[in-house]
Parts: C-alpha cells; sequence; structure tokens
C-alpha cells in the first residue's frame, strides 16, 4: 500500500479541513408529552423510555 513520502503539511490538512462544520441537531416535540427530544432517538419521559409517541419500556422499581 501506498506511503507519502515526505509528511503533509498542517496548512494542507486545514485546506482539506474547511468545509467540516459543527452542526446543531435537530430537535422535535413529542406530541404526546409536548418535550423537546432529539429527532430519531428515544428519549426519558416521567421515568418511561418513549419513542414515536408510545412508551417503549418503563422504570422498574429497585428493590
Amino acid at each position: 500500500m501506498p506511503n507519502p513520502k515526505r509528511r503533509h503539511s498542517q496548512q494542507r490538512s486545514a485546506k482539506r479541513r474547511t468545509h467540516y462544520k459543527a452542526t446543531a441537531t435537530t430537535l422535535s416535540t413529542d406530541s404526546t408529552t409536548g418535550e423537546l427530544h432529539v429527532r430519531h432517538r428515544a428519549h426519558v419521559s416521567e421515568g418511561k423510555l418513549m419513542y414515536k409517541g408510545k412508551v417503549v419500556a418503563e422504570k422498574s422499581p429497585v428493590k
């Protein structure tokens, strides 16, 4: 597998990375509880794990 003979400069690496930008996560409002959450992810609401407005799992009491 070919490897570069000489080291790439920091400027050359920076030129390649100029278009990488951090983006803010998209938030949605849950239709049943009205809470904000990250889209396409399960979220905890009132001790219940919710996804797409439905309860996926409930927290069981610890003995």
